[in-house]
């Protein structure tokens, strides 16, 4: 695998880097000490006449505030579900709050959004005490938005019923479609989503994009009394942050953007409207990248940091992964009784939630020791010892499964209550992106998209199937594909991880190379995100919050979490009260099964 580079990561910045002191934020030209002469900025972009007369005829809604969950403030408010028709239809959008604790010295609201798309902006804010920092917390209202269609805002409903939803979407019931059978049965349902979604899922399905969702953003920061928008959006929130940017320059205070999403490829464009989505953003390659560096590191570690380590991790990979795809794993769970049947596929999407956090090597790593005994050859499996290694990798994968069954719990897929999540995840990316005609091409793009991101190739691209153009015919006129160039009135923060297994770091260098006044803070954290997982980026980004003031042009953090490095072999991660990670939505393959 090619070693990681970047135009972004100086050389300079990263030999400074190596002789400082972890978490310091190093400027990449430091040592020079040159007269610096500061030039006035040029001036920003205007919201255009149309935007503003879109959002600023809406009235200012009046936010009936009440107390709820014990910490926080939520209100309702109806906003137009066409913004080109403000006295027509309207839809019903939730917010809530959590106040500043020190509301005398009070700087105004910061919006979050933990991405998704579909994820619960008012779940992260009811969050906050737990991942934001106290100096955010006593200076900032943190308001989220459950975004148009999803949560407890108006849900989008695709199907009449539960039952017909299960019908139509039982082909997606799998982690990712690996079998031609699966491929056919996962087309099928994608078309029939898709169709449904464009006949009754109308018309919230239609109005549903990030632009629409930009748009309440800007009308309920009005709302709470604000002049200009302080945003921090995470993954697809990178996304929803610089639609914003881009339709409201001139009503920028501060937009902090974490797990970057590159927005001319989610967005697409004639020249790249025959290859899907959730391909062209990159997604698997940056999967790919971080998995290849874990076998690696643990290779290097060794045997007392690394239970996958004897042999070779990289090769060895594949021959867990080639014995799952001849046949998969079946075994009698020693605690439950239950027959478990472990695929592929499983393997897969679960190596990918497990990337999405700073200790997931440790996970990945001890089920993969467990999976290569439990996957023997019986020859190689009938030995006394061979037994006794069986015995105890079953135990410990079967304890390992349930942890993660643990943290499923809740996700019920098509059964009751009604879960709109698909729906409410689609609606948002079939109608931001251009995409191929016909579902049936995904197959064949699949496989392409794996052999360029092994593994992760085929599951990430099957995420857009449903947006297929001749069958997802709902579309939002007003929807917003760029530009992305637009001068804000004040810096945008843009934070890239080099290790991120969904956000793509090349996503983050081609955000903030797009926005002009903009600055790139590079991290090698691991995980999905980087907010809480090192006091290097966490620093940097709370006092841009709060100040406005970015780090100096290439700037590096080094993450206080590195495979191997202190951590003995084990299943869970170590106790890091110091790790206060935000609620980032997870993909929704992993987040389902589904």
């Amino acid at each position: 695998m090619p070693a990681f580079t970047s135009p972004r990561l100086l050389v300079t910045a990263l030999a400074i880097g190596a002789l400082l002191p972890v978490g310091m934020v190093v400027p990449a030209h430091a040592a020079s000490r040159a007269p610096v002469v500061v030039a006035k900025p040029p001036p920003s972009d205007r919201t255009s006449v149309l935007e503003a007369r879109r959002v600023d005829r809406v009235p200012t809604p009046k936010l009936g505030w009440y107390p709820c969950y014990g910490n926080a403030e939520c209100a309702t408010t109806r906003l137009p579900l066409d913004y080109d028709k403000p006295h027509g239809a309207t839809t019903l959008v939730a917010v809530l709050r959590v106040k500043a604790k020190d509301q005398k010295h009070r700087v105004g609201s910061l919006f979050v959004n933990p991405g998704g798309p579909g994820g619960s902006g008012t779940a992260m804010a009811q969050a906050a005490p737990y991942f934001l920092s106290a100096d955010v917390l006593a200076r900032f209202d943190v308001v989220g938005i459950d975004p148009r269609g999803t949560n407890f805002s108006d849900q989008v409903a695709c199907f009449p019923s539960n039952a017909q939803q299960g019908k139509v979407l039982s082909g997606l019931n799998v982690a990712f479609p690996f079998t031609k059978g699966q491929e056919q049965a996962a087309v099928a349902s994608s078309r029939g989503l898709g169709k449904a979604c464009s006949t009754t899922g109308q018309p919230l399905s239609a109005a549903m994009s990030t632009a629409e969702v930009a748009r309440d953003m800007d009308v309920i920061r009005r709302g709470v009394g604000d002049k200009r928008l302080s945003y921090l959006g995470f993954s697809y929130g990178s996304y929803l942050g610089q639609v914003y940017a881009n339709l409201f320059p001139d009503r920028v205070r501060a937009v902090a953007i974490d797990g970057v999403l590159d927005p001319v490829a989610w967005a697409g464009t004639k020249a790249t409207a025959s290859q899907p989505q959730s391909d062209r953003i990159r997604s698997a390659d940056g999967a790919t990248k971080a998995l290849h560096q874990i076998l690696v590191l643990c290779d290097k570690a060794g045997g007392q940091k690394c239970r996958f380590s004897p042999g070779n991790p990289v090769v060895n990979y594949d021959v867990v992964a080639n014995r799952l795809k001849a046949r998969p794993l079946v075994f009698t769970d020693p605690y439950t009784g239950e027959l478990v049947t472990f695929t592929y596929a499983d393997l897969v999407s679960g190596t990918l939630g497990s990337l999405y956090g700073p200790y997931g090597y440790l996970e990945i790593t001890a089920n993969l020791a467990d999976i290569i005994i439990l996957t023997e050859p019986p020859a190689k499996a009938s030995s006394a010892p061979a037994r006794a290694r069986r015995v105890a990798a079953v135990r410990s994968f079967a304890r390992s499964l349930a942890a993660q069954k643990k943290r499923d719990a809740g996700r019920t897929g098509w059964s009751f209550p009604y879960d709109n999540s698909l729906e409410a995840f689609e609606g948002v990316e079939c109608t931001d992106s251009l995409n191929p005609a016909d579902a049936a091409a995904w197959p064949a793009l699949a496989a392409a998209a794996d052999r360029r991101a092994k593994y992760f190739g085929r599951l990430w691209i099957w995420e857009t199937s449903p947006c297929a153009s001749r069958t997802w015919t709902a579309r939002d006129e007003d929807g917003y594909r760029g530009p992305f160039t637009r001068r804000t009135i004040a810096p945008v923060l843009v934070v890239g991880t080099r290790w991120d297994p969904s956000t793509n770091y090349d996503g983050a260098v081609t955000a903030a190379r797009l926005l002009p006044n903009s600055r790139l803070l590079s991290n090698d954290n691991w995980g999905h995100t980087s907010y809480g997982s090192s006091q290097c980026v966490t620093g940097a980004m709370d006092t841009y919050l709060l100040t406005q003031k970015v780090p100096a042009r290439g700037a590096f953090c080094h993450g206080d979490v590195q495979p191997f490095v202190g951590t003995p072999p084990g299943e869970a991660a170590p106790a890091r009260p110091d790790l206060r990670l935000p609620p980032v939505a997870p993909p929704f393959t992993v987040a389902s099964g589904h």
